[in-house]
Order: C-alpha cells, then sequence, then structure tokens
C-alpha cells in the first residue's frame, strides 16, 4: 500500500516510466529517484504549515513529514529560508526543539544541503573506526564529481581541516591509499571507445600484484579507470584466472582493505544492487541500523531510489517498502516509508 493513503500504489514499471517521462509529459525529471519537484509548490504556503505543526497544541508530526518527503531538497532550503524570514527563527533549530529521536535525525538530514550532509557523514565515520571505511566507500564512490568537490569544500569549512587529512591520520595501508586516491575525484570519463590494450595491461596488473610489496598496483586501477571499463577488466580477469576477481580479493587482502575493495567492486558493478544490500543488511540487525537507513534513503531519493528498489525486490524476494513497515518502528516509520514511496507488487 503506499503512502497516498487510499489510492491505488503504481507499480514500479509505472513509477520508472513516469520519472523517465515516458508515461507522463509532465513528470520528466531525468532521474530514477522516488522524491520529484513539487509542481504545485508555494513556498509561504509550506513555511506556515511547518510553524502552525509546532506552535499549535502538541506537535503535528504528520504535517511535519507531509511537508519535508514531498518537497526537493532545493525547495526545502526555500522552505527554510522563508521560514526564517517569516519568524525570524531557524528552521533546523524549531524542529529539533519540536521532535525527538529518529524523526529528528531524519528531519534534520531533510533540512541539510547534500554536501553538507555528506561532509557530517563522513566526518562521524572517519571519526569512528567501526563503520569508516563501509560509509567512507559509500561517500567517496558514489557521488559524482560536482558533489564530491562540494563535499570536501564543506567539510574543511565546517571542521577546519582537510578530509584528506582526517583520512591520512584515520586510515593506514591500502585502506588509506584507496580513499585518499577516491577523494582526489581522478576516475576516468568514459569516452566510448574499448581500450582494449590498457584492459589487459590491468588484468596483468591485477594478477602479478601479489604479496605486500605490489598489492598497491590495485589501487589506481580501482579508483582511476571508469566503470565500463572495470567490468570489462573485472569479465576478462575471470576468464584468465578462473576466479572471480571478488574471490581474488578474499584470498589476497584482509580487514579493511578487504571490506573496502569488495565495497568498491559491487559500487562498480551495480551501484543500486550496491545500496540495495546495504538497505537490506541494515534492515537484518536485531535493531535497524537507523543511520544507514536515514543516510541512504535521503541521499538517493532523488537519484535512483527506484532502482534500489527494483534490485532490492529482485535480490530479497520482498520489497523495500514491506520490509521498512516490518522492521521500523516509532514515529520515523512513516518518513522513512514516504520516501520509499510505494510498494512494489
Amino acid at each position: 500500500m503506499s503512502v497516498t493513503g487510499g489510492k491505488m500504489a503504481p507499480s514500479l514499471t509505472q513509477e520508472i516510466l513516469s520519472h523517465l517521462g515516458l508515461a507522463s509529459k509532465t513528470a520528466a525529471w531525468g532521474t530514477l529517484g522516488t522524491l520529484r519537484t513539487f509542481l504545485n509548490f508555494s513556498v509561504d504556503k509550506d513555511a506556515q504549515r511547518l510553524l502552525r505543526a509546532i506552535t499549535g497544541q502538541g506537535v503535528d508530526r504528520s504535517a511535519i513529514v507531509d511537508v519535508l518527503t514531498n518537497r526537493s531538497r532545493e525547495q526545502r532550503q526555500l522552505i527554510s529560508r522563508s521560514f526564517q524570514e517569516r519568524t525570524q527563527q531557524d528552521l533546523m533549530k524549531s524542529l529539533q526543539a519540536a521532535l525527538s529521536g529518529n524523526l529528528e535525525r531524519i528531519v534534520m538530514a531533510l533540512l541539510q544541503p547534500t554536501a553538507q550532509f555528506d561532509a557530517q557523514e563522513l566526518r562521524t565515520a572517519l571519526k569512528a573506526s567501526d563503520s569508516a571505511v563501509d560509509v567512507a566507500i559509500e561517500i567517496l564512490a558514489t557521488r559524482t564529481p560536482p558533489q564530491l568537490q562540494e563535499c570536501l569544500a564543506v567539510y574543511k569549512h565546517n571542521f577546519q581541516v582537510e578530509a584528506v587529512d582526517d583520512i591520512t591520520s584515520e586510515t593506514s595501508g591500502i585502506l588509506q591509499d584507496l580513499l585518499l586516491a577516491l577523494a582526489k575525484g581522478g576516475r576516468d570519463s568514459y569516452s566510448g571507445i574499448i581500450d582494449y590494450n590498457l584492459a589487459e595491461q590491468d588484468v596483468q596488473a591485477l594478477q602479478w600484484a601479489e604479496g605486500p610489496s605490489r598489492e598497491e598496483a590495485w589501487v589506481p586501477v580501482f579508483t582511476q579507470r571508469n566503470p565500463e571499463h572495470l567490468i570489462r577488466v573485472f569479465d576478462q580477469y575471470q576468464r584468465s584466472t578462473g576466479q572471480e576477481l571478488e574471490e581474488a580479493v578474499q584470498n589476497r587482502f584482509h580487514g579493511d582493505a578487504q571490506v573496502a575493495l569488495l565495497g568498491l567492486a559491487s559500487v562498480i558493478k551495480n551501484t543500486p544492487l550496491y545500496f540495495a544490500d546495504k538497505l537490506h543488511q541494515a534492515l537484518q540487525e536485531t535493531e535497524p541500523n537507523y543511520q544507514v537507513l536515514i543516510r541512504i534513503l535521503i541521499s538517493r531519493c532523488e537519484t535512483d531510489l527506484l532502482s534500489i528498489r527494483a534490485e532490492f525486490k529482485k535480490k530479497f524476494g520482498k520489497s523495500l517498502y514491506s520490509s521498512l513497515q516490518d522492521a521500523v518502528k516509532g514515529d520515523c516509520q512513516s518518513a522513512l516509508l514516504a520516501l520509499c514511496r510505494a510498494e512494489d507488487m
């Protein structure tokens, strides 16, 4: 059942077609996100509604969720400015005072600019060793070059330190080399030309890079080549060695370096599936990992969450929407379901 109440939820195919502009000429946004720009947007009405939600008798959480999960990030920024002008109060601080728990975390994340949200998540991860590899790979490897540059600029501004300095002080070895290379944003763009010689060279580099002194050869291959080229390298590696590249990573590397390389391989092969796997893992824990759920759903809801939903249903046989309904409790459930948007039959 969709979050739209009594209306019939659109099928995933219908949603994807509409987002491609094939089902409706008014719905061409150029992404496979679940959250679209609200067409009948009135910044003043939204600011007034949020003000009533927190100043009335009791906090109207449903109104807050309805507004913020149905507006694009750009529209939410406009609402914040209008609220400030109307009330002389900061919207984030006002909502933070009115809410608590995971719903508060969701609302704070929704109201932050993308780069600020990513910078905060990266900083938190680098300063908490148990999640550094996973989150750092996710942010550094899945953001577009402009998004990454803006994130690193905000990181320096907010924390008065370069992200690469934190990476250098908090990590070591192959993991450090990988993260520093990704932070440079030097991955080749796809030219449309297949370079068979380079593919063969990369396969040989990966095959010959045995032993601690030569494993660094994996870093430039994984961090500088474009995904289309790397998929050919992975396929050719398997044909040449009879071993999938992931198996080679598991045999040759250990600890954080292994986790990082396996994560990168997953991103390169199928980014939506990479995120589907992360969401499924977060939902399978004894207590759902809300930090992961919030970060992924908010960061991908305007880009490719429909594709992630499709991969989730295909691999796990159950929709992401139903999985969230079953695992997530409390006030934050309605917000996460709204970002997910609809059931996949």
